[in-house]
């Protein structure tokens, strides 16, 4: 296979393997394009404010698609992108809290779900359609035990939310029996 600027020049032998390989790596190199671009521009306009739209025009995209990536980017921060899952899966989440981030991108990464799956999960979620999944009640707790479970959390290397309904469910099958 050859790349040119173009587009791709198969040999006529290419192997059903060979092919199908080259479309993972393709589409691994798209979503490293998007962060690519999208913290380049984020780094960009924090540190070249003045001459930062010049280099925009410069690189000739167009301006909705690289705002769209630095959005993705600044709102998405390095230790929180899942590199299981697309560009496109983490922008579904960019709006919410990093808190809720975590929990959808999670929750995709574990049930193996496409993009448009975690779209619908989450219009499920934000328009009371789903019954999979319910918000608790607010509670009221002290910071010590909120401070001494995201520890715990810490140390065994998960999510706070993860953690907390995991705890939640050992004390649920402890108490139950099940």
């Amino acid at each position: 296979m050859l790349t040119t600027k173009v587009g791709l020049r198969f040999p006529a032998d290419v192997s059903f393997d060979s092919w199908q390989q080259a479309g993972r790596q393709i589409s691994h190199v798209v979503d490293s394009f998007a962060w690519c671009l999208g913290d380049w521009l984020v780094y960009g306009q924090r540190r070249y404010t003045n001459r930062y739209k010049q280099a925009i025009d410069a690189i000739g995209l167009d301006y909705q698609t690289l705002r769209n990536y630095a959005s993705v980017a600044r709102r998405v921060t390095l230790p929180r992108r899942r590199p299981s899952l697309s560009f496109q899966h983490h922008a579904e989440v960019a709006a919410l809290s990093e808190t809720e981030q975590d929990s959808w991108l999670h929750r995709a990464e574990q049930g193996g779900w496409s993009r448009n799956q975690l779209r619908q999960h989450l219009r499920g979620i934000r328009y009371g359609r789903s019954k999979e999944t319910t918000a608790l009640p607010k509670m009221v707790v002290q910071d010590e035990r909120i401070a001494r479970w995201r520890l715990a959390a810490t140390q065994s290397n998960s999510q706070f939310e993860q953690w907390v309904i995991t705890a939640l469910d050992q004390a649920a099958t402890s108490e139950l029996g099940t």
